[in-house]
């Protein structure tokens, strides 16, 4: 094997572990088996101890030396603290959106917003489209910002909390808050002003984290 494909090998084990953890296929201590995870992937041993070698660096798996690779997931602290920073870089953003956004991302905005609302006025409200509606209205809005650094870091902090999100938009009321606010995020992008989006962006980041301690809150509570 020559050391592109054992490289381009390591990268798809990677990317499928790491999707798994973050979207609760692997729960938090559950043992990530070298042989099983090869046969699953049809690869050898090497690129998955490779992969497992990068989630730990990022903090999703610990190896303990002589027992194996455990997975360590993302604590309610990491979630809050990526919703913190989160918030921030979303108000850049939107700003630097404003000042670079095309016709074209404009309409997407606003379709994503339609089917939004669509699907949340359905019988049964279909929160898993809803969710996924949410994840696009906010990857155009890194597109906007014509800014590679800023969308790359978005885009996995959007990873990194992807359950907590999904929750969060599913939630009662939060939804139907969600989306309102997306609705005047995008209408502050039209009119131009990158410092009512700014202010905007953030306060919406900070209004989800909220809800998922409201609702932590609740659960314990039970």
């Amino acid at each position: 094997m020559d050391e592109y494909q054992d490289r381009s090998l390591r990268g798809k084990v990677f990317r499928r572990l790491r999707e798994d953890i973050l979207s609760g296929v692997y729960q938090e201590n559950d043992e990530l088996r070298e042989i099983t995870i090869g046969e699953e992937l049809g690869v050898s041993r090497t690129p998955v101890r490779e992969a497992l070698r990068q989630l730990e660096l990022e903090g999703l798996v610990r190896i303990i030396p002589n027992k194996g690779a455990y997975v360590t997931g993302i604590s309610s602290k990491d979630v809050h603290d990526i919703y913190r920073v989160r918030s921030m870089l979303e108000g850049m953003c939107a700003r630097w959106a404003t000042e670079n956004i095309t016709d074209r991302q404009i309409e997407e905005l606003e379709e994503i917003i339609l089917l939004s609302e669509f699907h949340l006025s359905k019988k049964g409200r279909q929160t898993e489209q809803v969710a996924e509606l949410d994840g696009k209205f906010h990857k155009v809005l890194y597109e906007a910002s014509n800014s590679r650094i800023l969308e790359h870091v978005l885009t996995d902090f959007h990873k990194y909390v992807q359950m907590a999100r999904t929750k969060s938009v599913g939630a009662k009321n939060r939804a139907e808050k969600s989306i309102a606010e997306h609705r005047r995020i995008l209408e502050a992008i039209k009119k131009k002003d990158a410092a009512l989006a700014e202010k905007l962006a953030n306060e919406h980041i900070m209004n989800v984290m909220e809800n998922l301690h409201m609702e932590d809150s609740y659960e314990n509570n039970e």
